[in-house]
């Protein structure tokens, strides 16, 4: 099956097949067969309590020093953990008040966890798990800029950047997620639905930031989710659903800010969520079919798939796959085996590996 892959997967997929280190013997770590592929699966956490990994456009894996952070509730409410990938020792990193799960996210040297706790920004340190005054607080998102005090967060509907003491009004009628652009000169941030998956009329608005009078430029409107910059900064990538007759289909589209056009990239087997590698060569999604819960890679350069392994959650928006920063392993969540815990498959045979920039 392996030999019957298109392009660069197929390549990948070709070359000898290593020997798999055996899993360490502490920690959490289950590792099984995938029933359909019959790819190697590791299931990082005990699903006996929830966990639950941060936002795909979020940094929470250490490639360095293989670590990753994700939030559990192993404790009785939220907390933020980090995971040993080498060992499987699981550290507590602090304890919030009301964690927003998914909010978790690293700075660029990966000393620092930033999180939302009941709606203000706070930070801890992964040295000492020291944690600091709130950097800022009545917040429901935020995203990192290229320095430590750049940020840029919606606080009661209003987009806000905030670098050190100085405070810029960007937009207003903000109502979903907000992102940074890579290098940093600009914003994304979306309106209109974002209470629940029903994107109907929801549209992403690009914003220069540093400039006195930003003026604003929709990218795309309609049902659309899941945006993400592209590896260059110059276009964002996102999902659109087109519904046709009594069948929803998903498909990835391409927005430049350049001409601020949008087309599709390439159609997907009913992708709920899906997330790009670092070089936007390769996606993963999970899918919502019915007949076929799965996590499932797609080629860019030939539209084509490859189901990589189930994922069996039972709402596939939740599963939030995603490659780690040097694209040789793809992360999800699932509640297969109970409550919610995190999977990992090793791809490097699959993916050719990429640089961590540290974006």
């Amino acid at each position: 099956m392996l030999a019957m892959l298109p392009g660069g997967l197929a390549a990948a997929a070709s070359k000898p097949v290593q020997r798999t280190r055996q899993l360490p013997s502490v920690g959490e770590f289950v590792r099984f067969a995938d029933p359909v592929t019959e790819t190697p699966v590791v299931r990082l956490t005990n699903p006996v309590s929830a966990s639950v990994l941060p936002a795909a456009t979020n940094r929470f894996v250490s490639v360095k020093d293989r670590f990753l952070v994700f939030s559990s509730n192993r404790t009785g409410r939220f907390a933020p953990f980090r995971v040993n990938l080498r060992t499987g020792v699981l550290t507590q990193l602090a304890s919030p008040q009301a964690l927003d799960p998914r909010s978790l996210c690293l700075d660029r040297a990966e000393k620092l966890l930033y999180f939302l706790d009941g709606g203000s920004l706070r930070r801890v340190s992964l040295v000492g798990k020291k944690e600091e005054p709130p950097v800022t607080s009545k917040i429901s998102a935020f995203s990192m800029g290229a320095s430590a005090t750049e940020f840029l967060v919606l606080r009661e509907g209003t987009l806000e950047y905030l670098n050190g003491d100085a405070v810029q009004l960007i937009a207003e009628n903000v109502s979903g997620e907000c992102l940074i652009q890579p290098g940093g000169k600009g914003c994304i941030f979306a309106r209109g639905a974002s209470e629940s998956r029903d994107y109907e009329n929801r549209e992403y608005w690009y914003a220069p930031l540093k400039t006195p009078r930003p003026v604003l430029t929709q990218l795309a409107g309609g049902r659309v989710s899941d945006a993400v910059w592209s590896a260059d900064g110059r276009s964002i990538l996102f999902l659109r659903e087109i519904a046709k007759g009594d069948i929803v289909i998903s498909e990835i589209w391409e927005a430049t800010l350049e001409t601020a056009t949008a087309r599709c990239i390439a159609p997907t087997s009913q992708f709920a969520v899906f997330s790009p590698n670092a070089d936007d060569s390769v996606f993963v999604g999970a899918s919502r079919s019915r007949a076929q819960r799965n996590i499932i890679l797609l080629l860019r350069s030939v539209r084509r798939e490859f189901t990589l392994c189930e994922h069996r959650s039972k709402d596939a928006g939740f599963a939030s796959p995603v490659f780690s920063p040097d694209s040789k392993r793809v992360y999800f969540d699932s509640d297969r085996d109970g409550k919610p815990a995190i999977y990992s498959v090793n791809v490097e045979l699959l993916v050719e590996p990429t640089p961590d920039t540290g974006q």
